[in-house]
């Protein structure tokens, strides 16, 4: 049994279900709701004791972080790799993943939008701000770590496009200017054209 605690707007819940529909990996969704804070609740944190989502329960055992989850999933599906073998190839993938896993995302989530707003009197429009100059100095470096396509990650969707697909999702959502990365663009394109990528877009399992 294999159940994913996620929401449906979570950039790193979404990295987990493109991972997840690539594979053919059958699941059960429950979803934990950000805006309402049940991430907080001390029921969720019994799955991840972090509050944050996405969390991974399979076969019993409970797995936090997006890139850990789908690397364990690599693992126990490795067909189609999400991670090249050759050591150079995977360094370069596993690079530009970081580029937003690790350095647009952690800044430009939830919490710390929160925070900016209850500490320094953020209002919307400055949060919005925020979020575009941490996604736009992110990309410009991605744009020039990019390769000839079609996609991010090169001839087959793998890691790195796995976390340009929901970025890409929020830099439309806080207006962010794309014409500066034709190479992102083109990549986000290719890999939306995929229909197990499409059958997990926000939109088609925001619940009801």
């Amino acid at each position: 049994m294999i159940r994913l605690y996620g929401y449906w707007r979570s950039s790193a819940a979404y990295r987990v279900r493109i991972a997840l529909a690539l594979k053919g990996v059958a699941y059960e969704s429950v979803e934990v709701n950000l805006v309402a804070g049940e991430q907080r609740d001390a029921a969720y944190r019994k799955h991840n004791p972090q509050g944050l989502v996405p969390a991974l329960e399979i076969d019993g055992a409970i797995i936090g972080q997006s890139l850990a989850i789908i690397d364990y999933l690599d693992a126990l599906y490795p067909d189609p790799p999400l991670v090249p073998r050759d050591p150079l190839a995977r360094a370069r993938v596993l690079a530009q993943a970081l580029v937003i896993a690790a350095d647009i995302h952690p800044i430009t989530n939830l919490r710390v939008l929160n925070r900016l707003a209850d500490q320094f009197g953020a209002d919307q429009p400055a949060k919005d701000d925020w979020n575009r100059h941490w996604i736009a100095q992110g990309f410009t470096a991605l744009e020039e770590m990019a390769g000839n396509g079609p996609f991010l990650g090169g001839d087959a969707p793998n890691l790195a496009d796995i976390c340009l697909v929901p970025q890409m999702y929020n830099a439309r959502r806080f207006a962010l200017p794309l014409e500066a990365y034709p190479k992102l663009v083109a990549a986000d394109a290719a890999a939306q054209k995929l229909p197990a990528i499409a059958a997990v877009a926000p939109e088609r399992v925001k619940p009801d």
